[in-house]
């Protein structure tokens, strides 16, 4: 039987990294795990400018789903005819 890793934790660095990682290369993530990042790293980052950074692009990711819910809605009315 093999026991736990009693060693402390690294998890929540290695979630900061993760979060770090999707943030840099945004242009090639979904706007959920852009939100979910943004969300780790408001909650989690090391200095107040990355926690703010993350707070205004969770704004513009939610200010953009209005947009894509429409342009889905008009190509499915557009199969739809």
């Amino acid at each position: 039987m093999n026991l736990p890793d009693r060693r402390p934790s690294t998890w929540p660095a290695d979630r900061l990294a993760e979060a770090r990682a999707v943030i840099a290369d945004v242009a090639h993530h979904s706007d959920h795990l852009i939100r979910l990042a943004c969300n780790v790293l408001v909650a989690h980052g090391v200095t107040a400018a990355e926690r703010k950074d993350a707070r205004v692009l969770l704004l513009v990711v939610d200010a953009r789903q209005p947009i894509r819910q429409a342009q889905r809605r008009d190509q499915h009315e557009g199969v739809a005819r």
